[in-house]
């Protein structure tokens, strides 16, 4: 049954069912419509969407100067002529798919300039119809070039007209593993928030000049296997850092198109605390 209820909360949230089509299969799944109702409520906050809700966006696809060439990205930022903090979106390891720039818009929601650059840029970008081929995709790019693109992203966004100059990263997965790596490569970033991302090396950790806040799943073995000795280096380096270990969840908790891993308590928790930590930060809007 919860797997069910899930999957059809993410058909609604990506756009693959309408409303009343949601509410009619809840109603089913649930057991009557105000409960349908209830769970339409739920799809706006389980999985991060808190606050802004009303805000209009601008979406768009750009692309800015990487160190590969030009990288395709998407950016989404509230509409009007404010000036607002930004924050990178470092996609997963299938590329930067829908349910990414959704997370992107989310972010954008909140009070920020949201950037989702494409990894896979280099090599003609994300293929839209087969997202299994984007991670087949992401083994083949360079490590070092790639962490150079997400570099950029920061410069990219310092100097952007819709920026106040501050800049916060954020990722998933493999994508949380950039995120560390970007906090390590880019001195001029503010902010870090690596969702179950691989750490980096310790003896690299001291480079970090950005507040770090990284969330783990409890069941995550693999990649929880490094929390020590990169908490252990990032007190060593006097930096400023939070970790947080949920329990109960899953790896990639956070992806709400993903019902065997989607954790709806641990994503909305971890979401609060990121965009709480932004705004601490990266400061508000001008």
């Amino acid at each position: 049954m919860k797997s069910k209820i899930n999957q059809l909360i993410s058909d609604y949230r990506q756009g693959r069912i309408g409303r009343r089509e949601f509410m009619k299969k809840m109603a089913v799944l649930a057991g009557g419509s105000a409960v349908s109702v209830g769970f339409i409520s739920l799809t706006g906050s389980c999985a991060g969407k808190t606050g802004g809700e009303k805000k209009e966006l601008e979406n768009a696809f750009i692309t800015y100067p990487g160190h590969t060439g030009d990288v395709r990205a998407y950016l989404s930022v509230p509409r009007g002529k404010k000036k607002y903090p930004a924050v990178i979106i470092i996609h997963e390891n299938r590329g930067l798919v829908p349910h990414i720039m959704d997370v992107n818009r989310r972010m954008a929601r909140e009070g920020f300039l949201a950037l989702a650059p494409d990894a896979l840029s280099p090599l003609g970008g994300t293929p839209e119809d087969d997202p299994d081929r984007g991670r087949t995709m992401i083994g083949h790019l360079d490590r070092e070039d790639t962490v150079k693109d997400f570099v950029a992203a920061v410069k990219y966004l310092k100097t952007h007209p819709r920026s106040t100059g501050r800049v916060g990263c954020t990722g998933f997965c493999w994508g949380g593993g950039m995120t560390n790596q970007v906090a390590v490569n880019a001195p001029e970033l503010d902010a870090a928030a690596p969702y179950y991302g691989a750490q980096p090396d310790p003896e690299d950790v001291p480079k970090i000049k950005a507040s770090v806040m990284a969330h783990y799943a409890g069941d995550d073995a693999r990649i929880n296997a490094g929390i020590e000795a990169f908490e252990e280096a990032l007190k060593k380096a006097g930096i400023e850092y939070h970790i947080f270990l949920y329990e109960g969840a899953k790896h990639a908790f956070n992806n709400d198109s993903n019902p065997d891993r989607y954790h709806p308590e641990a994503a909305r928790l971890a979401w609060e605390r990121t965009v709480q930590f932004f705004k601490e930060k990266l400061g508000e809007a001008k």
